[in-house]
């Protein structure tokens, strides 16, 4: 019996190529970490992929004679995913001017990155509450693990962003 005998609603999953992906995140290249976007489900999960070339800006210096894609920049990649899908979840008209990253958690490493590799990022709503979101993110290589983590972010306009820094930095000056 299928979902629709069964009297269940089926929708198909979103995607966004790269043009939509640069219209979803404020990062550009060279870091922007990710290519395209599958199985998007409203803001509770999808795929985003990045095709990882040795012609990376990041190989020059990590490292020249065994280039190795570097764990944090595996682990923004799982971010920007998380970031694509909320801002996509918001609606076409919503623009966010940045994506705040606010936590890393729990973020292991199991296997290094290299060029000719593509990372799948699979990330999966934890919660959100407003413009907050936690997700856990695993990103996979030929379906093994290569990096995992809990990652935060909060997506704000330009105007909370400066308030933001300036309370931040007058926060430093008298801390």
């Amino acid at each position: 019996m299928n979902d629709m005998a069964a009297g269940k609603a089926t929708s198909a999953l979103g995607t966004a190529d790269i043009a939509r992906v640069m219209k979803l995140l404020p990062h550009r290249y060279p870091f922007l970490m990710l290519d395209r976007i599958y199985d998007m489900d409203g803001d509770k999960s999808c795929i985003g992929v990045k095709n990882v070339t040795i012609n990376e800006p990041f190989f020059q210096g990590h490292f020249p004679q065994y280039p190795v894609m570097p764990g944090v920049l595996i682990i923004e990649g799982l971010a920007q995913t998380a970031g694509a899908l909320c801002v996509s979840s918001l609606g076409e008209d919503y623009k966010a001017d940045l994506v705040y990253f606010m936590s890393i958690d729990k973020a292991k490493f199991r296997k290094p990155v290299l060029p000719g590799d593509t990372i799948h990022y699979h990330v999966k709503k934890i919660r959100n509450r407003g413009r907050v979101w936690r997700f856990y993110g695993d990103a996979k290589v030929e379906g093994k693990t290569v990096a995992e983590a809990e990652v935060s972010a909060m997506l704000a306009n330009t105007a909370e962003a400066r308030a933001f820094a300036a309370s931040a930095s007058t926060a430093g000056k008298n801390g």
